[in-house]
């Protein structure tokens, strides 16, 4: 019986990763990730799943972003009782996501129900942090660059992708067919840790397409002069910068870039807020001494954020205070597309001041607050009641750690033996096709976009 691939994630969308490897009677899947961004994803969240998450054996994990892991604790809740096997820092950052996405879900269902915002009578979590947990003694560490027995044949391995701390691509062989799922892939360089490695070769790889249809910006002059020139701009005027970033390595790679302008000259010395318990959570992971291998060889786990006035933001009044700065300062809080968490309540309050500004970090999903903020929203809708929006707001797209069109082609390229077959998966329909397009005329390996529920047979044989 042949090896089959279904794709129940990422595809036709940025989010949601989920890729199911199905022979005779086992399964393992790749990725556990929730969708976001669009309703019409969003509420994918809540249908059953494709198969009893009973019959699967094992799952492996790229890495510890919620569109890769956030689906975890809703499977083990339905009955998934097998090892989830990722790398050790990934393991470390998804007990901090894992658990602060079950506080949130649970919280933001007693919000619904107390104010009579939601559909649903009584509005219920994805999951509970009591699934959390569980799920959390599932998990399994391995390591890089070693060959992992999963039974009756199947073997996996990890290499590293440079996107965030513990990042992996992973190859899984089976009896009769070798696959290769990229992950997200991190750029040449990524500011903060060490560049990806390129994996061996599978007759099947499936490629991250996020930026699969445009390159990267790269500035005239001094990196991040557009941020600078925004935060010179806006403590002159008397307001705040707020900087909305994912929790984990976007919230590492603002606050190194931030001590590199500051000690630069190019942005004054204002207080910096990092308004995120999980940021505060993973940047302690980023910064341990465990992991130094995995930064740059240039940078030091201890010194590479260095802010005088640097200020963590731990309790719920602290947060509450920023509401309404009393002096202009830099305000950092998640989420990176503003879809939740502490940095709605900023939003709120902040947003209807001309005086302050809004930067948002990288890519922004259709269906976010980001990207409406991005296309020119003169309003957004929080809590229940629409925010008027006349902040100054900015994107600076420097911060991206996903590789661009041109930097997943050479990543493909270098690929030995080359594949059989690509599929573009954890795109836009537009970027995934544009990227398949590019595979196909520039490299000559038959590639398509992935199709949402989409089942394939793999092609027996392949690299060993």
């Amino acid at each position: 019986m042949a090896t089959s691939l279904t794709f129940i994630g990422g595809a036709g969308t940025v989010t949601g990763s989920k890729y199911l490897l199905t022979r005779e009677n086992r399964r393992v899947l790749v990725d556990a990730g929730v969708f976001q961004g669009e309703k019409r994803f969003r509420e994918l969240n809540w249908q059953p799943f494709p198969v009893p998450p009973a019959s699967i054996d094992t799952i492996l994990v790229t890495h510890a972003h919620t569109d890769h892991v956030g689906y975890l604790p809703a499977l083990v809740r339905d009955g998934f009782t097998g090892d989830i096997l990722a790398t050790e820092a990934t393991c470390e950052l998804a007990e901090i996501v894992l658990r602060d996405a079950a506080f949130l879900a649970e919280r933001d269902a007693a919000h619904a129900a107390e104010r009579g915002y939601s559909k649903h009578t009584p509005p219920l979590p994805l999951f509970t942090t009591a699934d959390a947990e569980r799920t959390l003694q599932q998990l399994r560490v391995i390591d890089y660059d070693t060959d992992v027995d999963l039974g009756a044949g199947w073997v996996a391995r990890w290499t590293r992708a440079g996107h965030i701390l513990g990042s992996a691509s992973i190859r899984v062989t089976t009896p009769d067919a070798s696959v290769l799922f990229s992950g997200d892939l991190g750029r040449a360089e990524h500011p903060v840790l060490r560049s990806r490695e390129v994996p061996a070769g599978a007759d099947t790889v499936l490629i991250e397409s996020t930026y699969g249809n445009r390159e990267h910006f790269e500035p005239d002059g001094a990196a991040h002069e557009p941020l600078a020139d925004l935060v010179r701009r806006t403590a002159r005027r008397g307001g705040s910068v707020l900087i909305p970033a994912f929790a984990v390595d976007r919230t590492e790679v603002v606050l190194q870039t931030l001590t590199l302008l500051l000690r630069d000259g190019r942005i004054p010395d204002l207080p910096v807020f990092v308004n995120s318990p999980m940021a505060l959570a993973a940047l302690r992971v980023y910064r341990d001494r465990r992991f130094a291998g995995e930064l740059r060889p240039d940078l030091d786990a201890a010194s590479f954020v260095d802010l005088p006035h640097l200020r963590e933001v731990r309790s719920t009044e602290e947060s509450i205070q920023l509401n309404d700065p009393k002096m202009p300062c830099i305000i950092i809080s998640s989420s990176g597309m503003a879809t939740g968490g502490r940095v709605l309540h900023h939003l709120e309050h902040l947003l209807p001041d001309s005086r302050n500004a809004v930067v948002l970090a990288g890519y922004q999903a259709e269906g976010t607050r980001g990207r409406a903020l991005l296309h020119g929203a003169t309003h957004l809708k929080m809590h229940g009641r629409q925010v008027p929006v006349r902040a100054e707001v900015l994107q600076d797209e420097e911060f991206s750690v996903h590789a661009d069109r041109s930097e997943l082609l050479d990543w493909l390229a270098a690929l030995s033996p080359a594949p059989s077959q690509v599929f573009t998966v954890h795109g836009t329909p537009e970027s995934a096709s544009a990227l398949a397009g590019e595979v196909t005329a520039r490299l000559g390996f038959p590639t398509r976009a992935a199709v949402l529920n989409e089942t394939v047979e793999l092609p027996a044989g392949g690299p060993s």
